[in-house]
């Protein structure tokens, strides 16, 4: 494993398209960094693609091994849901994982800062939670109490000042066209790859 590139932003921020088309340009050869959840499989995600699926057994039963890197256990509207980071082995190639500015903070610490590069995707929180809404207007959504819980938790947790803190400081902007939000993180991606 050379780099981590590791995307972040608040709710609602497009992180899930652009981490796809990411993924898919041939060019830049990432491979997922997969995530894992103790939270139930949504309609249409598959085990190993979005996230590894497990319950709190199979949560210990990783922490006994120490493969656990960091985790987060968020009090949601649906019971506690733990997402975390597993140690699961060297891979040739760069990753790309998506996450929270916490697991960022622990991902660094725990492969050093220089392997784990951090990509922070920004929206305007108008257009965000604009977003965010109509996502859940959908059928089969209509979770509003989480919408409120994770907008407002993202204005704390993506404070100026824990970005400052974590010394982020290139931001890519994703207010307007996507696909020149994802053009300028890839051609970002390419010149640390190039750089060794």
């Amino acid at each position: 494993m050379n780099h981590i590139f590791y995307l972040m932003g608040k709710s609602a921020s497009g992180k899930d398209t652009i981490y796809e088309a990411l993924l898919a340009d041939s060019a830049l050869q990432l491979s997922a960094l997969i995530p894992w959840t103790t939270r139930p499989i949504r309609a249409r995600e598959m085990e190993g693609v979005e996230y590894h699926f497990t319950d709190e057994e199979g949560l210990k039963a990783l922490k006994a091994q120490g493969r656990v890197i960091e985790q987060r256990t968020y009090q949601t509207e649906h019971g506690p849901w733990t997402y975390f980071t597993v140690d699961e082995g060297t891979s040739d190639g760069d990753l790309l994982g998506i996450g929270t500015l916490e697991s960022y903070l622990h991902l660094r610490a725990y492969y050093g800062e220089g392997r784990v590069v951090p990509i922070y995707v920004e929206v305007e929180d108008g257009i965000r939670l604009g977003r965010a809404l109509r996502r859940e207007c959908k059928p089969g959504n209509h979770r509003y109490e989480e919408l409120c819980r994770r907008f407002l938790a993202d204005q704390k947790d993506f404070s100026e000042e824990n970005l400052r803190k974590a010394g982020i400081d290139r931001r890519f902007s994703n207010d307007n066209e996507c696909a020149e939000c994802i053009r300028q993180i890839a051609e970002y991606i390419r010149s640390i790859q190039e750089a060794g």
